[in-house]
């Protein structure tokens, strides 16, 4: 089985070893309940450095109160045994006193791109995966570390982050996973039920036909409007938010005349999806 550590001290004994031989570190953050769009993320580590880390934590500073940590999909064994399948090197899996010990009262809020969309919809979200990230990076200090563009807002908090903290470590991101009806993967994918899932990737289709819409030169408050009605006409529950947003500050835009991005996030029963495509 592919070697674990479970302590800041060991973790950063091992990385000390190959850092002496000259070896270069890929860090790949995960809470576990690994698919194929987490794999994808090793595999570009594997490519691109000597030694790669994955990190399986489910992080408890990122979760409301209501929401699903208690529940959150675990499968220790499995994701141990996809991992030594992919050649990962390291695993670092701490428990949450390893991570936040007694007494720790720090955290990281990376304002303006962190309050909007998911920041204003999950409240202490994004301070809660900066905080975590932060540390992560600060524990391993790994020549790259991979993340996905599912999670896009995300992607570009963690880039400002690191931007802003000087911590030097350059950031990958691979693109989504999708399953063959397009719904991207994820671990709560697993919430949904059989009729769920099958009207799940309606999400997917939605923000295509948006990002294409407006590419073309469509009006995008329009286009919004158009998607949600969509979504909502096709038995999802609520929409958090649909909107073209630009794809590197996530400012609104009036139209494509730069990079643009379609993000949505929408319940569908009792699962929240969130996913996004480029204009």
């Amino acid at each position: 089985m592919v070697e674990t550590v479970r302590t800041i001290q060991e973790l950063r004994a091992v990385l000390k070893r190959w850092r002496q031989k000259g070896e270069t570190v890929g860090l790949v953050p995960t809470m576990g309940g690994l698919h194929a769009g987490h794999l994808s993320l090793v595999r570009l580590s594997r490519a691109k450095t000597m030694r790669t880390c994955v990190t399986l934590f489910v992080n408890p500073k990122q979760f409301a109160p209501t929401e699903d940590l208690d529940t959150y999909p675990r499968d220790e064994d499995g994701d141990l045994a996809k991992l030594e399948a992919e050649g990962v090197d390291l695993v670092f899996q701490p428990g949450a006193d390893e991570v936040y010990p007694a007494g720790y009262a720090t955290s990281v809020h990376v304002g303006g791109l962190g309050d909007i969309l998911e920041g204003e919809h999950r409240p202490g979200f994004f301070t809660g995966v900066a905080t975590v990230v932060t540390k992560l990076l600060v524990q391993a200090l790994p020549d790259i570390a991979v993340f996905g563009e599912k999670d896009y807002q995300q992607l570009l908090v963690i880039r400002r982050l690191t931007r802003d903290l000087d911590i030097p470590v350059r950031i990958e991101s691979v693109p989504i996973v999708r399953d063959d009806d397009g719904l991207a993967l994820s671990s709560r994918n697993a919430y949904l039920s059989d009729a769920e899932r099958k009207t799940a990737p309606v999400l997917f289709g939605t923000l295509s036909q948006v990002a294409e819409n407006v590419g073309r030169g469509a009006n995008v408050a329009e286009q919004a409007e158009w998607g949600v009605d969509q979504l909502l006409h096709a038995g999802f529950a609520g929409v958090d938010y649909l909107c073209v947003r630009d794809a590197d500050s996530l400012d609104e835009v009036s139209g494509a005349s730069r990079p643009a991005r379609v993000l949505a996030a929408a319940t569908l029963g009792s699962t929240r999806l969130i996913d996004n495509v480029a204009v």
